[in-house]
């Protein structure tokens, strides 16, 4: 998610390309959403191994943090 920019330095006006590195915090975030998107599907496969049913609610987290993962790597190109 590296931000590429190009601008014209120099009384030559060459191009030269510059890479911006993405926020610690927005790091720091999606690797949040990443552990937990993992504990949530273990803990949805180990309901489902036991209980023999389904919980909607930890299957709608999911779908909740997949929809946050995906919406920062689509508005931040």
């Amino acid at each position: 998610m590296t931000e590429i920019r190009y601008e014209q330095r120099g009384k030559a006006k060459k191009t030269e390309r510059i890479e911006l590195p993405p926020s610690e915090r927005l790091v720091y975030g999606i690797q949040f959403c990443f552990a937990a998107l993992a504990v949530l599907t273990v803990i949805e496969v180990a309901h489902i191994a036991v209980l023999r049913s389904f919980n909607s609610e930890v299957f709608s987290a999911i779908t909740g943090l997949v929809g946050t993962v995906v919406g920062v790597f689509i508005s931040k190109r």
